[in-house]
């Protein structure tokens, strides 16, 4: 705002305008010590994965619906706030019994045919934990900053020629779920803030290592997806560190093993 006429009247107010811009100068300064402080409290693992979820979709992964295929399976993700819930279709082998698995902040449930199933709690647990892995990879890096999620910056690397972060992560026990001991880590490119690839070691059914890389890059409505080679280690995984995968997927000494390709996504 500017002055028009300098008279008592306009002088006082033209001093009042000057303590109101150093009021909110000062307000404006606080604001900064404190989003100062805060980037200091975080580590720099933290801070990087942080980034990746900003530039991936950063609060639109917070309210809506997104629904994808995965192999021939329908998803449907739909948060509202701390709300959310998780949908699986599938029908059987013959296409004629339609299962509906749906797990959210009540627990879970199946269905067949609209009819509610009565399951054993170890069934419960292998079904919610295979329709929340799905969810989980098909997010990243969304997810990462849950309360049981701890984050280790263990430094830089090039993969092709690209710089990137490497990111330790481990869960813990409480919060963490039924694979709470796997491990993970992400590589984040240094520029442009995004998840390429990630390592991952697992202890059920014998466990194993597994290194993903990044392809067919998409986004769809302001969230970023991805599908992934997903490889395995030519020799027994237990003499291998997590650490080195990178390079020996650069040396040529992982398997592709599979494809994970998402597909008729859509994000409302």
């Amino acid at each position: 705002m500017s002055l028009s006429r300098i008279t008592v009247v306009s002088l006082f107010f033209s001093a009042a305008l000057v303590a109101c811009g150093e009021g909110r100068q000062e307000v404006r300064g606080e604001e900064a010590q404190v989003s100062s402080m805060e980037s200091q409290s975080l580590t720099k693992g933290e801070m990087i994965i942080d980034e990746a979820i900003r530039t991936s979709g950063g609060e639109k992964y917070e309210e809506g619906k997104v629904e994808f295929t995965f192999r021939k399976k329908k998803y449907s993700y739909e948060r509202s706030g701390s709300e959310f819930s998780y949908t699986r279709l599938m029908e059987d082998e013959l296409g004629k019994v339609m299962v509906k698995d749906h797990l959210s902040n009540q627990g879970f449930q199946r269905t067949i045919d609209g009819q509610l199933q009565s399951l054993p709690d170890s069934l419960i647990d292998r079904y919610s934990n295979a329709v929340n892995s799905v969810f989980y990879f098909a997010l990243l890096p969304y997810g990462l900053n849950d309360a049981a999620v701890n984050k280790k910056y263990i430094g830089e690397t090039t993969i092709k020629g690209a710089p990137y972060h490497k990111v330790f992560i481990s869960f813990n026990e409480e919060g963490g779920g039924e694979d709470f001991e796997d491990t993970f880590i992400y590589w984040i490119h240094t520029e442009n803030k995004t998840v390429d690839y990630l390592a991952y070691k697992y202890h059920v059914n014998e466990g194993g290592i597994r290194f993903r890389e990044a392809f067919n890059i998409r986004t769809v409505g302001g969230l970023r997806f991805v599908d992934y080679n997903n490889y395995k280690p030519l020799g027994d995984y237990r003499s291998i560190d997590l650490a080195t995968t990178d390079k020996l997927f650069e040396e040529g000494k992982l398997k592709l093993l599979s494809k994970i390709i998402l597909e008729d996504i859509t994000v409302q």
